[in-house]
């Protein structure tokens, strides 16, 4: 069923699709597509060129993983799926025109799964991934059973994605590159409007107006969901509210719809009083810290009550919440040393996380080795990103993750190294990834904690660090060489 390559999003359902092909289907964006399409029974193939920890489930699942990129990988596709990450040029991209298969963006093959769904799309420049997390976990512990992608694993479930038998689709709408302008939701969450992707806007303003169009899709007769304690996202409000538009607000403030109060972050977790339209809810507590992530857990609750859940489903869920893979996850303890590893790379989010894990060090220190994510990203935010490094004591920086991108002179992460308001003896910057386990082990000591934050390939860093640890202290015969790894009450995510 070879289709011609120009396929407006939302025309087709996705069994409409026939066998799809992801190329690169091990990151954690496709990854999610290539499950939901699994589990609703479509034939997926994809290629890749590492080993990622999301393929042995897509196997597991009837995936057809090819490790190579190859021309041969597209015989009886219908469908090719690509990211924004892959570029119009490569080869399997070319092949796929060459034989006329239907080539769509991955927000296009999602677009397409939401057809006769109440899709809810959850957008931000901070957040989307665990507020869309809870906001699943809310769903299904009412009872209901929603389809779902979301941009990270819902931590000991090991689900991104799932085909559910309910009304909802719950999705994760990245603005980055405008593909969260093709969606058509039922129900828009905006976290936040945070100074980023300034290379595909132009300025704040651009940006801000590109959240106005997103929340302007919403159907009329759904709601948008913001937080009234950011200045883009309450202006946005004001202007929909103008325009008549259904919008309930989350937050600090004392005008917020769901207003937050007597927030306590710490090692335990967190915790708060919610009241919505001035009546209580009662006292709503996770078991993973973080004010931020508060403020997360409130718009997923907000969304929930604004549906007409029960606050029960709310706050038994977000009560054993186990937090997303990425997002504040802990990896092990080694001799007292604590791994973590999270994905943040904004300063903002950079900030929040690192505050928190300050919590966590106690009388500890803290240690982050960071891999900054996009050149433009490095160079437009050094002095921002410096700062919020200078949250530890001492860091160790690997070079930017910029895919596609050109570094020029000066540009990169030696700059930002220097940038870092801390003395030269606590921070280094090394050219090779092999050196930053002896590195780490160097300088780690009991009671410290250790965080890998940043673009994507460092996740792969936690493990080799937890062994480096174990191997130092086997060899200096202390005999506590053993990882582990304790979770967080755990969670059950349907379709895991």
């Amino acid at each position: 069923m070879n289709t011609a390559q120009s396929t407006p999003a939302g025309t087709v359902a996705a069994e409409d699709l026939g066998t799809v092909h992801l190329i690169g289907i091990g990151g954690v964006g496709m990854s999610g597509v290539a499950r939901l399409l699994l589990t609703r029974g479509i034939p997926v193939s994809g290629s890749e060129l590492r080993e990622w920890p999301a393929l042995a489930g897509l196997r597991a699942l009837g995936g057809t993983i090819h490790m190579s990129h190859d021309a041969a990988n597209l015989d009886g596709v219908d469908t090719v799926v690509y990211s924004t990450a892959i570029p119009q040029d490569h080869l399997e991209m070319v092949e796929a025109r060459r034989r006329g298969v239907r080539v769509m963006h991955r927000s296009e093959a999602l677009a397409a799964a939401m057809t006769g769904r109440r899709a809810i799309a959850v957008a931000g420049t901070h957040g989307k991934t665990t507020t869309t997390s809870m906001l699943t976990l809310i769903l299904q512990q009412a009872g209901e059973d929603p389809s779902f992608v979301i941009g990270g694993e819902i931590s000991e479930a090991g689900s991104n994605g799932h085909h559910g038998s309910g009304q909802y689709f719950v999705v994760e709408a990245d603005e980055s590159d405008r593909s969260f302008l093709l969606y058509r939701p039922y129900v828009s969450i905006i976290t936040n409007i945070d100074e980023d992707h300034l290379n595909t806007y132009g300025d704040y303003a651009g940006l801000e107006a590109g959240f106005g169009e997103f929340a302007r899709l919403t159907d009329p007769d759904g709601f948008v969901v913001t937080c009234a304690d950011d200045p883009g996202t309450r202006r946005l409000a004001e202007a929909l509210r103008a325009q008549g538009r259904s919008v309930y607000t989350y937050g600090l403030a004392d005008d917020a719809d769901l207003r937050l109060s007597e927030v306590v972050s710490s090692a335990a977790g967190a915790r708060y009083l919610a009241t919505l339209d001035g009546e209580s809810l009662g006292e709503i507590q996770l078991p993973v810290p973080g004010r931020h992530l508060a403020l997360n857990s409130a718009a997923a609750v907000l969304t929930a009550l604004r549906l007409g859940l029960p606050a029960s489903a709310a706050v038994t869920a977000l009560g054993v919440f186990p937090g997303v893979r990425r997002r504040f996850e802990r990896k092990g303890v080694v001799d007292g040393v604590l791994v973590y590893d999270e994905y943040a790379y904004h300063p903002t989010s950079m900030t929040a996380s690192l505050q928190t894990l300050r919590e966590v060090a106690g009388e500890g220190r803290l240690i982050v080795v960071f891999q900054p994510y996009r050149v433009y990203r490095t160079r437009d935010l050094q002095d921002q990103l410096a700062a919020a490094l200078g949250i530890a004591d001492e860091v160790v920086m690997l070079e930017v993750f910029g895919p596609g991108e050109v570094r020029q002179p000066g540009e990169g992460s030696a700059s930002l190294i220097a940038a870092v308001p801390l003395p030269a003896e606590r921070k280094i910057f090394l050219e090779s990834w092999a050196d930053v386990p002896a590195e780490v082990v160097r300088r780690a000591t009991r009671g410290d904690v250790v965080v890998t934050m940043g673009a994507p390939p460092i996740s792969l860093m936690g493990d080799e660090l937890l062994a480096a640890l174990a191997e130092a202290s086997d060899t200096a015969g202390a005999g506590r060489g053993a990882v582990t790894a304790p979770g967080p009450a755990g969670s059950t995510v349907a379709g895991a």
